[in-house]
């Protein structure tokens, strides 16, 4: 569930109808609703009551500061990927020990700031970056907490792109190598191996895969624990997927149910990493019609968001609703054909969505829906193009938590030789 509805013809924010956000703040515009991602937060933490895991939320899902900031004022940890996001972190005073810090790629700046700052662990990825934590460790003079990212060779149904946990993907480490870390752990002098953690995708709409995944983690887990190797955390990631279309992804309540029994046997303190279930449909991107083209063999409903905004669709061929903001009876662009929305960006693959049934004139404003994770975070300046406005409606009340980039902004750290 969320909190976008409809009122007598009129798209609302909980109680703030999106067209006057529209007029007020401009558009392309990312509106959030505070309400709905508290909301599905709170069914990810009752779903895992009985084991209190540690609920660290995936800043990169959807990274602005007052949606961090919300999550983390309610307990959330933050699942970081990089040095930005650690930043962002320390911004939002998100405590040490409720991050955990993954990504394939870290830099020694970004490793050095992370120990510095004293987070719970490193999801590390390879052997070469475990020997340079360590060295940097050692350099330092501390010992750190890590834990090994395990690559289940498990592959779910969902996006080549966002599947993680299959034998070709660059993420983790197989069962034998991580067995030989272990067994070779005290080489590594300044690194506790803490942890094991796994990640199999994204928008994922079923439970197979991760029992799967978490199935192999047992049976590793047993076989250190013979050899006398025990562990504090098992990270089991996130990925769970929303709707956006004819989806019919499990409940929060209804995966719980599935994976608890397993995750009771391994009897480790669990670590979970939502984002798009919590902020997916928390949020839309409104943007308004500029042109209406009508071709021989297509109509093209013309707007002022494109791929630069919302990428997904252009790179993954992904799906999202579009409704009209405000829904009316007097069309001027007549749907003999469907059309496709479509934006300024000089790309045919710039695209929000094709073959849709929409009626409308220009001027109005469209509402792209589900549009609250890997939306913004992923948005560029393509094309030299300003980045969106972000409001979050809070408590009745709409916030700029990001103002609309200007050409100024731009330009900004560029220098003409």
């Amino acid at each position: 569930m969320h909190d976008f509805c409809f009122r007598k013809n009129s798209l609302y924010c909980e109680d703030l109808p999106v067209a006057s956000l529209a007029k007020r703040f401009g558009t392309p515009l990312f509106v959030y609703s505070s309400k709905t991602i508290i909301d599905h937060y709170s069914k990810i933490k009752a779903a895992f009551k009985k084991l209190d895991p540690l609920i660290c939320y995936s800043a990169k899902v959807n990274s602005n500061l007052s949606v961090m900031k919300l999550l983390v004022a309610r307990g959330a940890g933050l699942d970081i990927v990089s040095g930005g996001e650690l930043y962002r972190a320390r911004l939002v005073n998100c405590p040490a020990k409720k991050i955990v810090y993954a990504s394939v790629g870290k830099t020694d700046r970004e490793i050095k700031e992370a120990i510095s700052y004293g987070i719970l662990m490193f999801t590390v990825e390879s052997l070469p970056e475990l020997a340079r934590i360590n060295a940097l460790a050692k350099k330092l003079r501390t010992k750190v907490d890590i834990g090994l990212r395990f690559n289940p060779e498990v592959k779910p149904k969902t996006h080549s792109y966002i599947v993680t946990g299959a034998k070709e993907t660059k993420f983790g480490m197989d069962a034998d190598t991580l067995k030989n870390i272990f067994l070779r752990r005290r080489s590594y002098s300044h690194l506790n191996i803490v942890g094991i953690h796994i990640h199999v995708g994204s928008q994922i709409t079923e439970s197979k895969p991760y029992l799967a995944a978490i199935k192999k983690v047992k049976i590793l887990v047993q076989q250190l624990s013979r050899e006398g190797i025990s562990l504090k955390f098992f990270d089991i990631g996130g990925g769970l997927g929303i709707i956006y279309d004819k989806e019919k992804p499990q409940t929060a309540k209804t995966f719980a149910e599935k994976v608890l029994p397993l995750l009771k046997e391994i009897s480790l303190k669990v670590i979970l990493e939502p984002g798009r279930f919590i902020v997916g449909n928390a949020g839309i991107l409104v943007t308004k019609v500029l042109y209406l083209k009508d071709t021989s063999r297509k109509k093209f409903i013309i707007v002022d968001s494109g791929m630069n905004d919302l990428i997904r669709p252009s790179l993954y061929g992904a799906y999202h609703k579009i409704v009209p903001v405000n829904k009316n009876s007097n069309f001027e662009f007549r749907n003999s054909k469907l059309a496709d929305v479509v934006g300024p960006i000089c790309e045919s693959g710039d695209f929000l969505g094709k073959d849709r049934d929409l009626n409308v004139k220009e001027g109005d404003f469209l509402a792209v829906m589900a549009a609250g994770a890997y939306s913004f975070s992923m948005s560029s300046n393509y094309n030299s193009r300003p980045r969106a406005a972000e409001v979050l409606v809070k408590n009745g009340k709409a916030y700029l938590v990001r103002r609309r980039e200007s050409y100024t902004d731009l330009v900004k750290g560029e220098s003409i030789r």
